[in-house]
């Protein structure tokens, strides 16, 4: 079942278009926190969003370049604004499509049954995990802040894949060992020590301190 993840601060429109489009058999979120739509589209992780341009607090082409970080899912403009400018601005800041309001259920219906079947024949989508705005890809293993994109080891991946898969938990040093020998070579937990302290800087100069904490004698959390 796809997922559809609906930025649009109309509500009337918004739960019609969620009734819709669950009478096609997809599953709908729609976005409520228009100060923070991030968190909600990696919690949520859709195959396709559908973006109003016209939006609070941000409009919808900051948002389609804030998803453009993190991820590549198809998205598709809805605007009452239907002029060549918009729709080449929405192109142009990384759409997939725009289709105008007031939406057509005919149009909306076959224009996302294409998009998804075109999309997703040829490929899947990227995991990412999230923590306080910072998205973590496990596909190449990069984490991305704010305007900021930070190269982790190997060592760094995998010690921040396992804290962020494991957040509001304690996860004990044996369990991060354990992770840091998929490679059949053995770590000393001296190794493990550096490869966390060095993984704490880089986030701090990203703007992200105490971001991973230490319970001493248990390990270390993400809360």
């Amino acid at each position: 079942m796809y997922r559809i993840f609906v930025i649009e601060d109309d509500l009337a429109l918004s739960e019609n278009i969620k009734k819709q489009i669950g009478a096609w058999g997809y599953d709908v979120r729609l976005a409520t926190d228009f100060q923070n739509i991030i968190p909600q589209f990696v919690e949520y992780n859709p195959d396709l969003a559908l973006v109003d341009i016209m939006l609070p607090f941000f409009n919808g082409y900051h948002w389609c370049s804030e998803i453009r970080r993190i991820s590549n899912i198809p998205i598709v403009f809805l605007s009452s604004a239907s002029d060549n400018m918009n729709i080449v601005m929405a192109m142009n800041m990384g759409g997939d499509d725009f289709i105008p309001k007031p939406v057509d259920s005919m149009v909306l219906s076959a224009k996302l049954q294409a998009i998804l079947r075109r999309t997703y024949d040829m490929a899947g989508k990227i995991p990412v995990l999230e923590h306080r705005g910072a998205v973590l890809n496990l596909h190449d293993g990069t984490l991305s802040y704010e305007d900021e994109k930070l190269d982790l080891t190997k060592n760094e991946f995998r010690i921040l894949q396992t804290m962020l898969e494991n957040k509001g938990k304690v996860v004990s040093r044996d369990l991060l060992m354990t992770k840091l020998w998929q490679d059949d070579c053995y770590v000393e937990e001296n190794t493990l020590t550096v490869n966390v302290t060095r993984l704490r800087k880089k986030l701090e100069v990203a703007g992200l301190s105490s971001f991973i904490k230490t319970k001493v004698g248990s390990g270390y959390i993400i809360e």
